[in-house]
């Protein structure tokens, strides 16, 4: 099978040019202008802009346990619509993946989707916060980062033994930083909406409090952390000035913190719930700069499914939103079509960066690569249609927002995955 996309703007770290790419038997053959070999597909890809695929390092696919909300087909194909090859799946499935045998059902799944599917083992039995997993038996059998995420190890004692643990068997540990006793069934964050709308808030000192706790933690074992979705001004500043002492903790962000605030729940629609929640004007620039700076390493989306069901009561709904599909045309929104970033910048925050951490071999659009790389109309407007999502919910943020930039083809493994027909 080969293909050749010709008349294509390519952007990767290292390079930024008009030319054609030829691709033949999975690999990149030839990027050069005006290439005439003959090819099985030719795609003209005028006005298209190609990039190397995504990485997605914090997703849900509820499989095992839950696959009325999504499985992992599904979750594959919702990412590869968004143009993203990569996914690291969190473990809060039922059972949790905290052994072997359900690392490798994961994996075996994921085997034919064209997504590359790397899953997240348990810090603890059960993620029950009790017992630490067998992190090297767990590492041996394909797990790529150790998280308790939905979650936080609640004993600080356990969770340095995790870090020291994970730092002997060189693996990365990934942490939900939240104090459930400071939440305490709150809902929402804490703030003037919350107190409008009556209901119990979600205060910023939960997220900023573990932030800095796993911070000392790591310290103290010269070992690595990775603060999963920060969203508050307090967790920026706590992670940047530990960065510039040199601890070793790197952290990611979503779309929705640096573009939504918790002004979006006056309407009651639990669609703009989760956890950590929307917060205050003040916490959505911090994270914006924190992004802009390199604070934040990563740009992930933490695609989070529910059933229409599960969504339908504001106060008693489940926590999470989807984002798969939307995760790189939000960031061109709201990032690179305002002059604050370049394309370049977010090939590193959504590519490269987040392979980097997990120690991934990076992916390239460069000759004798394996060819990984999709193409988009950063151009062109759409309005986000949740029932036209390829995920099995349609629990958006987004929904009806107009965003510009839209993925038209992935590929993966040199074959055409996702092709976008509208």
């Amino acid at each position: 099978m080969s293909l050749l996309i010709k008349n294509v703007h390519a952007v990767d770290i290292c390079l930024d040019a008009e030319t054609d790419i030829f691709i033949q038997n999975g690999k990149i053959v030839k990027i050069a202008p005006d290439i005439t070999i003959g090819a099985d597909r030719v795609i003209d890809a005028s006005g298209l802009t190609a990039m190397p695929g995504l990485f997605d390092m914090h997703v849900h696919f509820r499989d095992p346990g839950q696959t009325h909300k999504e499985d992992i087909l599904t979750g594959c194909q919702a990412a590869l619509a968004g143009g993203v090859t990569g996914v690291l799946c969190m473990p809060n499935t039922k059972p949790p993946v905290d052994s072997p045998e359900i690392l490798q059902y994961i994996l075996d799944k994921a085997k034919n989707t064209g997504v590359d599917v790397r899953p997240v083992a348990c810090i603890t039995k059960g993620m029950n916060g009790e017992e630490l997993t067998d992190f090297a038996q767990l590492k041996a059998n394909g797990a790529a980062c150790l998280s308790d995420d939905g979650r936080p190890v609640k004993n600080a004692e356990l969770m340095r033994q995790a870090l020291q643990k994970a730092f002997e068997e060189n693996i990365l540990v990934a942490s939900h930083c939240e104090d459930l006793d400071i939440i305490s069934g709150g809902i929402m964050h804490r703030g003037s909406i919350s107190q409008e709308l009556g209901v119990k808030g979600m205060d910023r000192a939960s997220e900023d409090y573990i932030t800095a706790r796993e911070i000392v933690l790591a310290s103290s074992v010269k070992g690595r952390i990775h603060i999963c979705h920060v969203s508050t001004k307090g967790s920026v500043d706590i992670i940047r000035e530990a960065k510039r002492l040199g601890v070793q903790v790197t952290c990611e962000t979503a779309p929705h913190y640096f573009m939504l605030t918790h002004e979006k729940l006056r309407s009651r629609n639990a669609n703009d719930r989760m956890n950590p929640p929307l917060r205050e004007e003040e916490d959505r620039l911090a994270i914006e700069q924190a992004v802009l700076d390199g604070t934040i390493d990563c740009i992930v989306t933490d695609h989070a499914p529910h059933t229409q069901e599960e969504k339908a009561d504001f106060e008693t709904a489940p926590n999470g939103i989807v984002g798969l599909e939307t995760s790189l045309a939000a960031t061109l929104t709201a990032l690179y079509h305002t002059g604050k970033c370049s394309l370049q910048q977010i090939v590193s925050l959504m590519s490269v960066r987040p392979r980097f951490l997990l120690g991934l071999k990076p992916v390239k659009i460069r000759e004798s690569e394996t060819a990984n790389l999709i193409l988009v109309d950063l151009n062109r407007k759409w309005t986000v249609e949740p029932e036209k999502l390829h995920s099995k919910s349609c629990n958006t943020a987004f929904r009806n927002m107009e965003l510009t930039g839209k993925v038209m083809m992935t590929i993966t493994d040199g074959l055409i995955r996702y092709e976008n027909q509208a």
